[in-house]
């Protein structure tokens, strides 16, 4: 191990989690890439996204890595950032968008995250109006260096960018596992309507900033940090990156023939005046649940490690890079 580096950090040169490209370029850009992501979309951007970044910045090279397992963008992030980089350029959906978000977050570094679009959701760029699904545009973005502060959720051990989703919502993502032909608000779309008649709910009791706690049965519950999820469905319309509060949206347990007409209403962002649906803006809230829950956050599931979890914000604690307009 070099003297004074940290030991999860490999020095230049390495190839730890497919990291290539020249690592002492000047430029500050680095791109993490997961080629996985999108059921192969991100890896055939890779040769797009760097020319489109090279022609943007005027640069020789910019340098990349590629991830080869889950959650190796964190380790390629991290990495980067140790070596400098002060523009980590994310290649993937919402889960790859949020890990690298993390990267930064626990660097405790000024680094500036950008979006371009390789995966399944990519909710948070429709959210920032940033051109993520285009790279050449998303390039151009990056290179003009704009940024804004947004607010990050927190559970866990893990920040989240879009949102954590207990309930219909992991049901959902974990149908999505057995489609092999659908990706996007399709696939979402499809394994949503099938879910509908298949997950029987979920008992939990929630208390908002410090009240006394209401327990429930539910169908769905989301606490969002921004307005879209799910590949494109608006399930807080109002929510705010930079307010400093999350958006809880509470779907009350329903017989399947109410299900549809609510999943259509949130598919156009109007789910807002169903009886069934309740909203709650706030800076923490505090869920008990029967057992560890399984949960998402930006996309990606995971099982908490306790019963017991308290949903938090810290704001304006990340930069993104963003067109000067949004």
């Amino acid at each position: 191990m070099d003297a004074g580096r940290p030991a999860d950090v490999p020095a230049p040169g390495t190839a730890r989690g497919g990291l290539t490209g020249p690592l002492s370029a000047p430029d500050d850009i680095f791109v993490v890439v997961n080629p996985a992501s999108g059921k192969g979309r991100g890896g055939r951007l890779v040769r797009p996204v760097l020319d489109a970044l090279t022609q943007a910045t005027g640069s020789a090279a910019i340098a990349h890595g590629l991830s080869t397992r889950a959650g190796d963008e964190i380790t390629i992030a991290q990495q980067a950032i140790a070596q400098g980089h002060r523009r980590i350029v994310a290649v993937g959906g919402d889960g790859t968008w949020s890990n690298v978000g993390n990267a930064i977050l626990r660097s405790g570094k000024d680094v500036a995250l950008g979006l371009v679009a390789g995966g399944t959701g990519c909710d948070l760029a429709k959210s920032l109006e940033v051109p993520a699904q285009d790279p050449a545009a998303a390039a151009r973005v990056v290179a003009a260096g704009h940024t804004r502060a947004i607010d990050v959720g927190t559970v866990e051990s893990r920040y989240f960018l879009n949102v954590v989703g207990f309930g219909f919502d992991i049901a959902v993502i974990e149908d999505s596992w057995q489609v092999r032909y659908l990706r996007g608000a399709p696939l979402y779309l499809y394994c949503a309507i099938r879910q509908l008649y298949r997950f029987t709910g979920f008992p939990v009791e929630m208390a908002v900033d410090g009240e006394p706690g209401r327990r429930e049965d539910m169908m769905m519950l989301v606490i969002a940090n921004a307005r879209v999820f799910g590949g494109g469905f608006r399930i807080a319309p109002t929510a705010d990156l930079s307010d400093g509060r999350l958006d809880c949206v509470v779907f009350a347990n329903m017989p399947p023939r109410r299900r549809l007409p609510i999943l259509l209403s949130l598919l156009r962002g109007r789910h807002d005046t169903a009886p069934e649906v309740r909203f709650r803006r706030a800076a923490s809230f505090k869920l008990r649940f029967a057992g560890p829950p399984a949960y998402e956050t930006d996309g990606e599931w995971n099982r908490a490690g306790a019963s017991e979890l308290t949903i938090g914000i810290r704001p304006a604690a990340l930069r993104v890079l963003v067109p000067a307009h949004a």
